[in-house]
């Protein structure tokens, strides 16, 4: 099983990603787990432009393919105003619709109090809901208090590891793709349909 850690910090080696890593080093623990964390600031990703996801080339499409090829993910951001960080968004916005289409996902996040804690589930869990991801009911929150130099207060670190078995156990129940009625078909402008394939007119 494929795990991706997904953080949408603005900064390197933040706080979220220290705690996205904490549930990936719980997942490591157990069998046929690989994990990977993916920095959105350090991903080289582009800012969306509205193009097709196959459109974008360079580490933009590298970002993609990384996070289609995962099984599972673990995704995070810092909240600021109630709300993702823009760079976790705009991550979402490059995707396929059906990317994480019956994956299980677990949702963590960080903040500079306790104000924030149901940003996990008027923002995040939505999002994750419009690409007909599962997601794990129970949550990781964060906030400064929980964190020191160089560790985590021993309840962050056992909603951690809560939230790896969680994410691994549902994962492994699930039929691959199994993810309910399909959305309704989205039709894209004739600018955004892909090249045709057919011999032009004149042409054997």
């Amino acid at each position: 099983m494929r795990l991706l850690g997904i953080s949408g910090s603005p900064s390197r080696g933040s706080r979220t990603s220290r705690l996205i890593q904490q549930v990936l080093d719980a997942a490591a623990q157990q069998a046929d787990v690989e994990t990977e964390l993916l920095e959105v600031v350090s991903s080289g990703a582009i800012l969306c432009d509205g193009r097709p996801p196959d459109a974008y080339e360079g580490a933009t499409r590298q970002v993609i393919d990384k996070v289609v090829a995962a099984d599972a993910y673990v995704v995070g951001s810092p909240m600021y105003r109630g709300s993702y960080t823009g760079s976790f968004k705009n991550l979402f916005d490059l995707l396929p619709n059906d990317a994480l289409t019956g994956k299980v996902v677990g949702l963590v996040a960080t903040g500079g109090s306790d104000h924030h804690f149901l940003a996990l589930e008027h923002q995040l869990r939505p999002l994750l809901s419009f690409f007909r991801a599962h997601t794990v009911p129970g949550t990781v929150y964060a906030q400064t208090v929980h964190f020191t130099q160089d560790t985590l207060a021993d309840e962050t670190q056992e909603a951690c590891r809560s939230l790896a078995r969680e994410v691994i156990r549902l994962s492994r129940a699930l039929t691959p793709g199994q993810a309910g009625p399909a959305y309704p078909t989205i039709i894209r402008r004739s600018d955004q349909q892909p090249p045709s394939t057919s011999p032009r007119v004149g042409q054997a």
